[in-house]
């Protein structure tokens, strides 16, 4: 007789049973065919009610783990395949998560800090959405997004970027990497894209898991030229125009129009426009984007809210032609939406509102103070003497060009060994051409002078090592 202690359970009486048995069934302790005790007798022997019993019974029947015969009774079923498992109370198995090293500095990191995060302001909205929007919450997204976002992203794009476009042209996702996936399934996987060198290494490998050929052009002091691309015989050009990463270079205009008239020779040519961190120019407006002189429907713009307001929120857009967005409408509407809608109606407010906006203003002023005051550190440290500043006036990143021998991968070693994590623009190239040696990335954006003084010095003893 099946007898089991009710003390401490913290479910229902019929559920706890019905894992009772079911545990009993899949360690082997009941075998297949063993004949299971009537209701009333099981609820006798354990002081239960046989409705409890017969509702144990009807949910491991409807699983599969017995049967029932008509005036015989209840069965455990043969179940093929199963083999006992053990049911204790905890499991540990090998599986192996790649721990992360905790750095005293890492300049590799593009997190911010949680004291510039607008939390109250957030959570206000927030409040607002969840008492407002009830019934549009509750609605499943259209594949671009919700019209509010995307109408907040296009008039705030007017007023901020002196861009025009319809809402319906902004595709949101969760994440830039997801978005990659609907551009190839709109340009095709017979294209070959082409990606800087040096450039955002990622890329390499979300294309590659989409199975499209990649090829590398080198860049000059200027950005990727059109005769590297037709060496590289470029069907799409994957570039960041604005604020290069890691080289921070800023095309000029006449290798902007250079690269449209390129894109403009053939009909399957296009240019993908990534514009990551283009609200942080120092001095000045931001520059407009490749997208906004483009008179012949060639660039895809892309751009992402973890710069300007975190990481964590991952909410990015891109823009799409028209002939590509109504291709996106006929071929790619079945999808849904990877953002709630939660978070698209409470960004969509944060922007309407005018708090986006504030919020931008505040932080290229925040920024503006960090970068000087990180920079002037540098510099007055016995170290500055032994580097030199490259720095333009945009993006949440500068560079320093060190004056040594060591070779790249030998600094970041030691660095890493005193608990700095640095990368260099030479870990950045996929071909060796022109490779830049002795020049590194310095991200601040979460970063303060006390842990820039300490990095400074031990820069210094590794090199004197």
């Amino acid at each position: 007789m099946l007898t089991y202690s009710f003390e401490n359970i913290d479910c229902p009486v019929y559920e706890y049973l019905y894992k009772c048995i079911k545990d009993d069934i899949l360690s082997g302790t009941l075998a297949p065919g063993e004949k299971l005790p009537s209701k009333r007798m099981f609820a006798k022997n354990n002081g239960t009610s046989t409705i409890t019993i017969q509702n144990a019974y009807d949910q491991l029947i409807s699983e599969g783990y017995i049967y029932t015969l008509p005036k015989k009774g209840y069965y455990v079923a043969e179940i093929e395949g199963m083999t006992p498992i053990n049911m204790s109370a905890e499991v540990h198995y090998d599986i192996r998560i790649p721990k992360e090293k905790e750095y005293i500095c890492d300049f590799t990191s593009n997190e911010i800090d949680s004291d510039n995060f607008p939390f109250s302001v957030w959570a206000k909205i927030s409040r607002e959405i969840i008492s407002g929007y009830k019934d549009k919450l509750m609605k499943i997204s259209p594949a671009a997004g919700v019209f509010e976002l995307r109408k907040a992203i296009a008039d705030h794009l007017k007023s901020f970027r002196g861009l025009l476009v319809d809402p319906d042209q902004i595709i949101i996702g969760a994440g830039t990497e997801y978005l990659y996936s609907f551009i190839i399934e709109l340009l095709g996987k017979d294209k070959i894209y082409t990606l800087e060198n040096p450039g955002y290494k990622k890329l390499i490998h979300i294309y590659g898991q989409k199975g499209v050929e990649c090829s590398f052009a080198s860049i000059d002091d200027y950005g990727v030229t059109v005769e590297e691309l037709r060496k590289c015989n470029a069907d799409v050009a994957h570039i960041c125009p604005n604020h290069h990463f890691p080289t921070g270079i800023n095309m000029p205009a006449s290798r902007r129009y250079e690269l449209l008239a390129w894109a403009n020779e053939k009909e399957e040519r296009y240019i993908v426009e990534d514009d990551y961190d283009s609200e942080f120019r120092i001095d000045g407006k931001p520059i407009p984007p490749l997208f906004s002189i483009d008179a012949c429907n060639k660039v895809i713009y892309m751009n992402t809210f973890s710069k300007s307001l975190t990481p964590t929120i991952r909410v990015s857009y891109m823009i799409l032609p028209v002939h590509l967005a109504n291709k996106f409408y006929r071929m790619l509407s079945f999808y849904s939406c990877t953002v709630s809608n939660f978070e698209q109606y409470t960004l969509a407010e944060f922007i309407a509102q005018g708090y986006f906006e504030k919020h931008i203003n505040r932080m290229r002023l925040h920024y503006s103070r960090k970068r000087k005051s990180i920079i002037n550190s540098i510099e007055k440290s016995s170290f500055g003497k032994k580097c030199r500043i490259l720095e333009n006036d945009a993006g949440l990143h500068f560079l320093i060009e060190v004056n040594t021998d060591v070779e790249d991968c030998e600094i970041v070693k030691r660095l890493d060994d005193e608990g700095i994590r640095i990368k260099a623009i030479s870990d950045y190239y996929i071909k060796d051409t022109d490779r830049k040696e002795h020049c590194f990335i310095i991200n601040y954006s979460n970063m303060d002078e006390a842990r820039i003084d300490y990095a400074m010095n031990i820069f210094e003893k590794i090199l004197d090592k």
